[in-house]
């Protein structure tokens, strides 16, 4: 595949390629699956995250969190610099539109791992996105998963596979779903996805 170099004319609006979402019930592997596919093909973009929250050991501004303030955060929502955000456990976390819309117009397949209500939110701000369903080879496993640690308490499981269930009632509304079988399989056909979505054949033609 040939790359487009930075500082090219941009792409024409109908040969640009669509924002990829990949989305799906917690506990069912999204983080690993993307993790993997930029193990493999460290080319393809993540779009990173806007967050209010302080970072954790570790982690890199800019590389896996944009961390700012609150006043910062108001700013970015208020100036339409979001595509979407959401509030989880005291923190907001957002997706910044300016860099996903740059990468879309050079040409780059972009992929944004984020929940259901985020997705939904993509789909209203950018009804042209491919939107992914992430889906648990079956129910028994996605439970497996969400109590396999055995450190949570009984109400906060059930917390869990109650807003389980709900995720999974929302595949419907995804455009492909993908099941969760074996990360290196799902990762190499949401990477598919991708580059058919864009108008290419391949990371490595």
């Amino acid at each position: 595949m040939a790359a487009t170099s930075r500082g090219t004319s941009p792409v024409p609006p109908d040969v640009r390629p669509r924002l990829t979402v990949l989305s799906g019930p917690s506990g069912v592997g999204k983080s690993t699956v993307v993790a993997h596919m930029r193990k493999v093909h460290p080319e393809v973009w993540l779009s990173v995250s806007a967050t209010t929250r302080k970072p954790r050991p570790g982690e890199r501004n800019g590389v896996h969190y944009f961390f700012v303030d609150n006043e910062e955060f108001d700013k970015l929502i208020a100036n339409g610099e979001l595509l979407e955000w959401a509030e989880f456990a005291g923190n907001r976390y957002g997706t910044p539109r300016r860099a996903v819309l740059d990468r879309l117009e050079s040409g780059e397949p972009v992929l944004l791992e984020i929940d259901l209500q985020g997705a939904r939110l993509v789909r209203q701000s950018m009804p042209e996105a491919q939107l992914v369903f992430l889906a648990p080879p079956s129910w028994d496993e996605l439970v497996r998963r969400l109590t396999g640690r055995g450190t949570e308490e009984p109400d906060v499981i059930e917390r869990r596979l109650a807003a389980a269930k709900v995720e999974l009632a929302a595949e419907e509304e995804f455009d492909t779903t993908l099941v969760n079988t074996s990360v290196e399989d799902v990762a190499r056909e949401l990477l598919t996805l991708m580059l058919q979505a864009s108008g290419l054949r391949g990371i490595d033609d």
